[in-house]
This record gives C-alpha cells, sequence and structure tokens, in this order.
C-alpha cells in the first residue's frame, strides 16, 4: 500500500478526526498513488495516522478510518453500512409504514466520505462522489445485500456519472450492480418506483430523477409547511418533483403554485398532485423562479417557499451566491401581505448558517419589510453531521412571519 507523509504539524486536524487531507499538507508519497487508491497517511514523526481513498483535487485523501488494524475489506464496507443501517433503525425509517425512503448513508456524516446511498421502497441507490467510493462500488453492493434481508432489497442501482469527479477520466455509466429475479422481471418498487413519505404518496425516478430521484433531506421540513399552510394561497418555487406542493395540499391550502424553470420538473411536480388527496387549484408553471416572483401581483400569496438549487459550490463564487439570495428573497419578502410566512433555504455546502441568515437579514432590510424567525431549519436525521465535520451541515432554512 502506498504510503503519504503529512509535512510536520499537519496532523493536527486529524488527530481532531477531520476526515479530509487537504493536498497541501502532503510532503511527499513513496510510490505513485492512482486517484482511488487506499493509501495509509504518516505524520512526519512516523506514526501512522489515518488509511483512506487517494484524490488527485484538493482533497488529497478521504478518510475511511483511524485506526491502523482496520484493514478497508468486506467486513469494513459491512460494518460501516451495518452501523448505518443500526442509526436508520433507531430513528423509526426502517420499519415505518408511512415513509418508504430514507438516506442510509450520508458520506462522512456516516464514515463514508464520498459516499450516498439512498433507500426507495426496497430499491437502493448508490452515489459516488469519489473516485475512490466509485471503484468500491461493487463492494458496497455486496454488504447492502449482506445488511438487509431479501424482503427489504431486492435492487441496487449506481447513479454515479454526474458526481464523481469530472477530471477523473471515468465515464461512468448508471445502471443496476445487482437486482434480484423479482425486481428484474418488474416488481413495483423497480418498476414504478412509488414511495411514500409522510404518508403521501410520490413517483421517484433514480433512472432519470435528480439527485438519486427525490430530495429527501427536505422530509421534516415538508412537513412543517403542512402545518402552516390551512387556508392559505401557496407558492412554491423551485418545485421539482413538488413535495412542498403535496405536503400544502394535504394541510389545507386554498390554492397551490408550483414553479420551475424545467418543464419535465414541473410535469413531475402535476403527477404527485394528482396521487394526493382531496384536490385543490393548482397551476404548474415553467418560469425562472426569480424572474416569476419580481413580476407575481403584490400579495398574492399567503404562504411562498424558497428552495433553490445549490447557489455556491464552491468557495470561490461565495460572494455571488450570497448575492443570490438576497435578491431572491428581497424580491420574495416585497410582494408578501402582512402575516404572511415565508419559507427560504440555502443547500450550498460553502454557505455557512450565519452567512446564509445574513444575506436574508440584508433582504428584508432592502424590502423595507419588519420579519421575525419562526423556526430555524436544518436536514433531517438521516442526513447526520460528523461532529468532526462540521462542512455536512449543507442545509439551512428559515421560517419567517412577515409583518
Amino acid at each position: 500500500m502506498i504510503r503519504l507523509t503529512l509535512k510536520r504539524g499537519k496532523e493536527e486536524s486529524l488527530l481532531r478526526r477531520h476526515p479530509w487531507i487537504f493536498s497541501g499538507a502532503i510532503h511527499r508519497a513513496d510510490g505513485t498513488p492512482e486517484e482511488g487508491d487506499v493509501v495509509e497517511v504518516y505524520t512526519a514523526g512516523g506514526d501512522f495516522i489515518a488509511r483512506g481513498h487517494c484524490g488527485i483535487g484538493s482533497i488529497a485523501v478521504r478518510v475511511l478510518t483511524f485506526d491502523p488494524n482496520e484493514a478497508i475489506d468486506r467486513a469494513f464496507w459491512e460494518r460501516r453500512i451495518g452501523a448505518a443501517y443500526g442509526v436508520r433503525r433507531a430513528l423509526g425509517l426502517v420499519d415505518s409504514t408511512d415513509t418508504t425512503c430514507y438516506r442510509l448513508v450520508h458520506g462522512e456524516g456516516d464514515g463514508l466520505p464520498g459516499l450516498v446511498i439512498d433507500i426507495y421502497g426496497t430499491t437502493a441507490v448508490v452515489q459516488a462522489h469519489s473516485v475512490g467510493m466509485y471503484l468500491a462500488r461493487e463492494e458496497v453492493a455486496e454488504a447492502l445485500r449482506a445488511v438487509y434481508d431479501s424482503d427489504n432489497l431486492t435492487a441496487v442501482y449506481d447513479k454515479s456519472s454526474g458526481t464523481i469527479p469530472p477530471k477523473s477520466g471515468i465515464e461512468a455509466v448508471d445502471g443496476y450492480l445487482w437486482r434480484a429475479d423479482s425486481a428484474a422481471s418488474g416488481s413495483v418498487a423497480a418498476a414504478e418506483g412509488f414511495v411514500l413519505e409522510g404518508g403521501n404518496r410520490f413517483r421517484a425516478n433514480w433512472e432519470d430523477g435528480q439527485k438519486t430521484g427525490f430530495f429527501i433531506d427536505q422530509r421534516e421540513n415538508r412537513s412543517l409547511v403542512a402545518r402552516y399552510a390551512r387556508g392559505k394561497r401557496v407558492l412554491n418555487t423551485f418545485c421539482y418533483t413538488g413535495g412542498f406542493s403535496v405536503y400544502a395540499l394535504q394541510g389545507g391550502a386554498t390554492a397551490v403554485d408550483s414553479v420551475d424553470s424545467s418543464e419535465k420538473a414541473v410535469r413531475l411536480c402535476t403527477e404527485n398532485m394528482e396521487l394526493a388527496e382531496p384536490a385543490v387549484p393548482h397551476r404548474e408553471i415553467v418560469a425562472d423562479a426569480l424572474a416569476f416572483v419580481r413580476e407575481m401581483p403584490a400579495e398574492a400569496y399567503d404562504l411562498v417557499i424558497l428552495d433553490p438549487p445549490a447557489f455556491a459550490k464552491h468557495h470561490k463564487v461565495l460572494g455571488n451566491a450570497l448575492q443570490g439570495y438576497r435578491r431572491l428573497n428581497a424580491a420574495a419578502l416585497a410582494k408578501m401581505p402582512a402575516g404572511g410566512i415565508l419559507f427560504t433555504f440555502s443547500c450550498s455546502q460553502a454557505v455557512s448558517r450565519e452567512q446564509f441568515r445574513t444575506a436574508v437579514f440584508s433582504a428584508a432590510a432592502s424590502a423595507g419589510r419588519r420579519v421575525r424567525i419562526l423556526h430555524q431549519l436544518t436536514q433531517p436525521a438521516d442526513h447526520p453531521v460528523n461532529i468532526y465535520h462540521p462542512e455536512g451541515e449543507y442545509l439551512k432554512g428559515l421560517v419567517l412571519y412577515v409583518d
């Protein structure tokens, strides 16, 4: 195994168990590591400190273990995925009858940096965000089969083509890593992709949809929308599959408008709204969300949801991202009636909770509105944050009461 040696003093973050080693911390490599290789890392004094996947970008190593005696073998994958499964069982998700989709592995939060696994019914969708995890995908599939029984897992689908580093040179093709006979012949879970969330029925498309097929991380925040929706006219921007729209309907909204720039997305939103009961007036609108909010009539909506895609993928564009959040929120706040409720989110990992809140405060001042914070929101418990890796807290949200 190739050995990397750190520069003197660069082990401090690793002693605090941060799972990333940046390229600037590496003094030398004994051998020529390839991206995705498992490498061992030593301090300048020659002490073992970590073992993990090698990368060629700014993150040189994603740490898999700090234990010198823990090999990265089949037993390792089964232990880590089994531990993640135990957490989701403790959360009541594995055996839930009204929620059949959840995140099983959340990267660093589950000790598996670069790996995401979402469960849709009896299908596990694997997404590798590093070359090392992509090369280990077959071992991951085997570990999933070992952890789940045959009734609870009928397929493992790899959807990594859009997430592995573009400079890796790997031309990944999405597809099934494993399918049981029932899934191969067309089970409900594999063929139709219907899942339940909070008792609501949704069509989740892990083959063609965004992310792994559904935005699981907003589950609890959608439930909160339902609590506030009764008797309100609701606007759901960046609607995608229409999760917030369905919950608003179920919460008693009098009308729901769903806006997205993607025609495919609003069609999927409408399909999910048609699965829900009772029916309320619903409009699907293909439009740029910021332009729509700026041009909509004043006081047209009592409850507005702003859930844009990540404005900042990295810190180099942080300034532009914060300006984008200010513009979007100012436009919405300027048009809301007194007593209106605004749900506003950022899923940009590069934007801190404090920076996002400051951007929204600036938007309120720009719009000349007085607002009160009712809730400060984050990702659900099946998207855990490693206490040594605060960067894992990517989802931030505020619920505001507008005077």
